[in-house]
Protein backbone atom coordinates (compact mmCIF):
# COMPACT_ATOMS: atom_id res chain seq x y z
CA UNK A 1 0.00 0.00 0.00
CA UNK A 2 0.98 3.51 0.03
CA UNK A 3 3.20 4.95 2.59
CA UNK A 4 0.43 7.75 3.78
CA UNK A 5 -2.00 4.68 3.73
CA UNK A 6 -0.30 2.61 6.04
CA UNK A 7 0.43 6.27 8.03
CA UNK A 8 -3.36 6.47 8.44
CA UNK A 9 -3.83 2.94 9.32
CA UNK A 10 -0.89 3.25 12.30
CA UNK A 11 -2.53 6.61 13.76
CA UNK A 12 -6.04 5.15 13.97
CA UNK A 13 -6.96 8.17 11.98
CA UNK A 14 -8.69 6.33 9.04
CA UNK A 15 -12.23 8.00 7.90
CA UNK A 16 -13.76 4.89 9.00
CA UNK A 17 -12.21 4.56 12.42
CA UNK A 18 -9.91 1.82 13.79
CA UNK A 19 -9.05 -0.24 10.53
CA UNK A 20 -7.01 -3.41 12.34
CA UNK A 21 -9.52 -3.74 15.52
CA UNK A 22 -12.32 -3.61 12.85
CA UNK A 23 -10.70 -5.80 10.62
CA UNK A 24 -9.58 -8.53 13.54
CA UNK A 25 -13.17 -8.72 14.29
CA UNK A 26 -14.12 -9.17 10.67
CA UNK A 27 -11.60 -11.79 11.04
CA UNK A 28 -12.86 -13.52 13.43
CA UNK A 29 -16.33 -13.76 12.84
CA UNK A 30 -15.42 -15.16 9.48
CA UNK A 31 -13.49 -18.10 10.62
CA UNK A 32 -17.01 -18.53 12.66
CA UNK A 33 -18.58 -17.90 9.19
CA UNK A 34 -16.69 -20.92 7.20
CA UNK A 35 -18.98 -23.08 6.22
CA UNK A 36 -21.95 -20.79 5.54
CA UNK A 37 -18.81 -19.41 2.75
CA UNK A 38 -17.30 -22.37 1.75
CA UNK A 39 -19.45 -24.90 -0.08
CA UNK A 40 -19.12 -28.64 1.29
CA UNK A 41 -17.10 -26.98 3.76
CA UNK A 42 -19.05 -28.37 7.90
CA UNK A 43 -19.55 -26.17 10.42
CA UNK A 44 -16.93 -26.61 13.55
CA UNK A 45 -17.17 -25.96 17.04
CA UNK A 46 -14.19 -23.63 17.21
CA UNK A 47 -12.68 -23.09 20.52
CA UNK A 48 -10.19 -20.31 19.81
CA UNK A 49 -9.97 -17.83 16.62
CA UNK A 50 -7.24 -15.08 17.04
CA UNK A 51 -5.96 -12.85 14.05
CA UNK A 52 -3.22 -10.51 14.64
CA UNK A 53 -1.37 -8.01 12.98
CA UNK A 54 2.31 -6.89 12.05
CA UNK A 55 2.80 -3.49 10.34
CA UNK A 56 5.89 -3.91 7.72
CA UNK A 57 7.00 -0.16 8.07
CA UNK A 58 9.75 -0.62 5.15
CA UNK A 59 7.53 -2.36 2.92
CA UNK A 60 4.69 -0.38 3.41
CA UNK A 61 2.43 -3.50 4.24
CA UNK A 62 0.29 -5.14 7.48
CA UNK A 63 0.82 -8.57 7.66
CA UNK A 64 -2.12 -11.12 8.89
CA UNK A 65 -1.46 -14.53 10.98
CA UNK A 66 -5.16 -16.20 11.49
CA UNK A 67 -5.05 -18.95 14.07
CA UNK A 68 -8.07 -21.32 14.70
CA UNK A 69 -8.54 -24.35 17.30
CA UNK A 70 -11.10 -26.95 18.10
CA UNK A 71 -11.19 -29.36 20.30
CA UNK A 72 -12.46 -32.34 17.58
CA UNK A 73 -11.03 -34.86 15.22
CA UNK A 74 -10.81 -31.96 12.37
CA UNK A 75 -8.57 -29.87 10.87
CA UNK A 76 -9.58 -25.84 11.00
CA UNK A 77 -7.21 -24.80 7.89
CA UNK A 78 -9.89 -23.09 6.03
CA UNK A 79 -11.41 -21.20 9.24
CA UNK A 80 -7.99 -19.81 9.48
CA UNK A 81 -7.45 -19.37 5.64
CA UNK A 82 -11.25 -17.38 5.91
CA UNK A 83 -10.25 -15.00 9.07
CA UNK A 84 -7.25 -13.98 7.38
CA UNK A 85 -8.49 -13.16 3.93
CA UNK A 86 -11.51 -11.39 5.47
CA UNK A 87 -9.22 -9.44 8.05
CA UNK A 88 -7.24 -8.34 5.04
CA UNK A 89 -9.98 -7.77 2.37
CA UNK A 90 -11.53 -5.30 5.81
CA UNK A 91 -8.35 -3.22 5.55
CA UNK A 92 -8.98 -2.98 1.87
CA UNK A 93 -12.25 -1.83 2.52
CA UNK A 94 -11.78 0.33 5.01
CA UNK A 95 -8.89 2.30 3.37
CA UNK A 96 -9.92 1.93 -0.26
CA UNK A 97 -11.04 5.73 -0.56
CA UNK A 98 -7.31 6.81 -0.27
CA UNK A 99 -5.50 4.22 -1.94
CA UNK A 100 -7.30 1.49 -4.77
CA UNK A 101 -3.97 0.38 -5.57
CA UNK A 102 -3.74 -1.83 -2.46
CA UNK A 103 -2.43 -5.78 -3.22
CA UNK A 104 -3.84 -8.69 -0.74
CA UNK A 105 -1.39 -11.54 -1.65
CA UNK A 106 0.28 -14.17 -0.54
CA UNK A 107 -2.99 -15.90 1.97
CA UNK A 108 -1.45 -19.65 2.47
CA UNK A 109 -1.33 -21.99 4.94
CA UNK A 110 1.98 -21.87 7.40
CA UNK A 111 1.20 -24.50 10.17
CA UNK A 112 -1.55 -27.23 10.36
CA UNK A 113 -1.57 -29.57 13.89
CA UNK A 114 -4.54 -32.18 14.04
CA UNK A 115 -7.26 -33.90 11.89
CA UNK A 116 -6.83 -36.80 9.22
CA UNK A 117 -3.38 -35.59 7.79
CA UNK A 118 -1.75 -34.84 10.76
CA UNK A 119 1.07 -32.00 11.16
CA UNK A 120 1.74 -29.97 8.12
CA UNK A 121 4.65 -26.91 8.48
CA UNK A 122 4.74 -24.72 5.39
CA UNK A 123 7.34 -21.99 4.73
Amino acid sequence: MQPATLALIESGTAKKGDVLGVARLAGIMAAKKTSDLIPLCHPIALTRVAVEFMVDAADHSVLCTATAECMGQTGVEMEALTAASVALLTIYDMCKAVDRGMVVQSVQLREKRGGKSGVYLGD
